[in-house]
């Protein structure tokens, strides 16, 4: 197998000194603390406003 960090030619090599292009894919833990309870929050509301239109949906 290769290695994924090196890479692959010439041409990459230098996108990535000239542009600073990723090589790698950002995990999510790499996100900031903030950022990523916000995206819990905004999930969690979602999921429960979901599950509340769908019971209150029953009853009608």
């Amino acid at each position: 197998m290769t290695n994924r960090k090196e890479p692959f030619n010439d041409v990459t090599d230098h996108m990535s000194k000239i542009e600073g292009a990723p090589m790698n894919q950002p995990g999510k833990e790499s996100l900031p603390l903030g950022i990523r309870i916000i995206g819990y929050v905004i999930i969690g509301f979602t999921g429960l406003t979901t599950l509340f239109v769908f019971i209150l949906g029953l009853f009608d």
